[in-house]
């Protein structure tokens, strides 16, 4: 009997040691490492590549912001705001109810399949608002020239960034609403043309977010 309880009380201590080894490790030598080589090697990825613009933080190179205009009286969906070069169609599951203080969009995909007539409707009027609020005087986008992104939302639904082909065929739209030249909108289009990774992965990219903030510069001048 004696030896029972011995043999329990070990193990129990045995236990309990390893318990606080682990705790200390896990949870207190790992994360203060981690934490410190993110801090010292990679601090802007670390604290959510952050963007800021005028000294203060305006959002995240990593996630996708919509430019919409105040909703109008009895309307359930903002109409864009076409000063400014447009994401990727934003499909979240819902927007956020939790917190109100910021209106975002939760991450989620549409989970409709390519035979889907829903999302054959939706990609049929996203294209047609494409080539309207794009085809200004002087300049028409047909319809060929509309690419997927324009028209299709990411897995996530909040990709921040576009195709340089997406951003080209908004220049003349954003030109005109701000009283700029389409030379100068073109090049800022492209000084924001992110290539390829090491020269073959991935595609050629433009951030949204980046461009509407030089976008912004250029104007106020």
């Amino acid at each position: 009997m004696n030896n029972s309880v011995r043999g329990t009380g070990r193990l129990l201590w045995a236990c309990l040691r390893a318990l606080l080894v682990l705790t200390v490790v896990c949870g207190v030598i790992y994360p203060i490492a981690v934490t410190g080589v993110a801090q010292a090697f990679f601090s802007h990825r670390a604290n959510g590549s952050e963007i800021t613009s005028d000294g203060r933080s305006v959002g995240s190179s990593l996630i996708g912001q919509r430019y919409d205009l105040p909703l109008q009286g009895g309307s359930h969906t903002p109409a864009p705001d076409l000063r400014w070069f447009q994401p990727r169609p934003s499909n979240g599951l819902s927007t956020n109810s939790v917190n109100t203080r910021y209106k975002l969009i939760v991450s989620g995909a549409t989970n409709r399949a390519g035979d889907s007539a829903e999302l054959i409707e939706w990609v049929k009027d996203a294209k047609a608002a494409v080539i309207k609020d794009n085809s200004v005087k002087g300049y028409r986008v047909a319809p060929a020239e509309v690419p997927a992104d324009a028209v299709t939302s990411s897995g996530s639904g909040l990709d921040p960034d576009i195709s340089p082909a997406y951003a080209r065929i908004q220049v003349h739209r954003v030109a005109e609403r701000n009283h700029l030249t389409v030379a100068r909108v073109h090049k800022l289009v492209a000084d924001h043309t992110t290539g390829r990774l090491l020269g073959f992965a991935g595609e050629p990219r433009v951030n949204v977010l980046e461009l509407n903030i030089a976008l912004k510069q250029l104007a106020d001048r």
